[in-house]
């Protein structure tokens, strides 16, 4: 050791000193242990990898403490020594610093501000500053750059060149980071927990997102083979909500969903829904080249012989061939939205035509709405306990010129619920969704 590595060694605490001993085991060892007795020809899997890993490191761990003593440097405590061990592991086969978040079932967002500014929104709508995920920024920007490298279905770059990453992560959340474009360059990311957990219109009861009267009324227009939009705002629920609509879909039917990241997770449980055929937006290269848009993949989901079409949520180009696809043949097409109200979706409908490729009028917009969509469902965040709930189920019934013409037959109640409104669902409508199952003694129900 040269005096210069001396004295780096000292300038170093002790957990750093651990850390690097660990990491550099990991990589000298581990893929060559990993094949070690397997038959020739085979892949080690995800828990072998990690069960060897763990043998690795307590053995560098041991080595390590070793060292320490006859360097006559002060050791670690166990406790301290197996965070550590676990924190290495995590940046190998998990998410580091994020693991513990993600470990904790109640959390649902994690947004990092930058390595040390960390909050997280719980489920019950709770929000709290939790401690750094990082030791620094570059360590924080290393593990996105990880994390997108070996992301699901394929890589994708985080670097100056490519400051935004979208990806999904092990455990089915999505992940969005950005780097060198904020206030101070440092990178910022954010995690929305999806998982694929499949969730029915009853678990939506029993959470109180739905009451019986709606849980009802919305399987009804799902075996009826109605065109959904779900709306809301951001982390609200509108996927997991048109996830539990999905649920109503029978097991013989057959799914095309798109989505820019995958959230829905329908063909998951092939007990369920064994003919999905699940399609993922693809970002272009570093060349711009390659990219596939949400948009080009609704008009290859028409060509799959579909039954229904599913667009896990419309944010522009894609919003005319959904509409097409919902309008063509392809009834019990669902998608989400991104709105205010269920009547401020109609707005932003008409906004992303004019602005899409298509440069559709508002006129012409609201022709193809009205032909396309037969129901908007609405989330909010309920007034009295914070919970999210449905507030509005809105009937789209024809257009008039620039208006789309609409019954809302579920309108915001007490604390935001929707209750029905006797006479607003026309008698066709009423009469299509007994027909598929619907009791109408079940409307005017209570909540619960």
């Amino acid at each position: 050791m040269t005096e210069g590595d001396s004295t780096r060694e000292e300038t170093r605490t002790p957990v750093q000193r651990l850390r690097e001993a660990l990491r550099a085991a990991l990589g000298e060892q581990l893929p060559t242990r990993t094949r070690t007795g397997l038959p020739a020809g085979s892949e080690p899997d995800r828990e072998h990898r990690r069960a060897v890993a763990r043998e690795v490191l307590a053995e560098a761990r041991r080595e390590h403490t070793e060292n320490e003593l006859m360097a006559g440097r002060e050791l670690l405590d166990a406790n301290t020594e197996q965070a550590v061990m676990l924190e290495v592991e995590n940046e190998t086969f998990g998410v580091a610093g994020l693991q513990p978040l993600l470990d904790d079932p109640e959390v649902e967002t994690i947004n990092v501000c930058r390595w040390d500014r960390v909050f997280v929104r719980y489920a019950d709508g709770r929000r709290e500053r939790v401690p750094p995920v990082a030791a620094s920024n570059d360590e924080l920007t290393a593990l996105v750059r990880a994390l997108a490298a070996r992301s699901g279905s394929e890589e994708r770059r985080f670097d100056r060149g490519s400051c935004q990453v979208n990806v999904q992560l092990p455990g089915g959340e999505r992940l969005f980071a950005v780097m060198a474009v904020t206030y101070g360059g440092d990178t910022a990311v954010s995690i929305r927990r999806h998982g694929y957990r499949m969730t029915t219109l009853d678990d939506q009861r029993q959470l109180g997102t739905v009451s019986g009267e709606i849980q009802a009324f919305e399987a009804a227009a799902v075996r009826a083979r109605k065109n959904v939009l779900i709306t809301g705002g951001t982390g609200i629920g509108k996927t997991t909500h048109l996830r539990a609509l999905a649920g109503e879909i029978g097991p013989e039917e057959r799914m095309v969903t798109i989505e820019d990241a995958f959230e829905l997770g329908l063909g998951v449980d092939e007990t369920r829904h064994p003919d999905v055929v699940a399609l993922q937006a693809r970002e272009a290269n570093i060349e711009g080249l390659g990219g596939i848009s949400q948009a080009e993949m609704v008009r290859w989901a028409l060509r799959m012989s579909p039954d229904r079409v599913i667009v896990g949520e419309i944010r522009g180009p894609e919003l005319v061939p959904a509409l097409n696809a919902m309008s063509q043949g392809n009834d019990g097409s669902m998608a989400t939205l991104h709105a205010s109200s269920s009547r401020i979706a109609f707005t932003r409908l008409a906004s992303y035509a004019a602005q899409g490729p298509e440069r559709l009028p508002v006129e012409a917009t609201a022709l193809l709405v009205a032909s396309a969509v037969h129901f908007v469902v609405h989330l909010d965040w309920a007034s009295d306990t914070g919970t999210r709930v449905v507030s509005s189920i809105r009937e789209v019934v024809d257009a008039d010129g620039a208006q789309i013409i609409s019954n809302e037959v579920f309108r915001p109640g007490p604390g935001r619920r929707a209750v029905f409104v006797p006479g607003a669902l026309r008698t066709s409508t009423l009469d299509e969704l007994v027909r598929a199952g619907l009791d109408p003694a079940v409307l005017g129900g209570e909540w619960g």
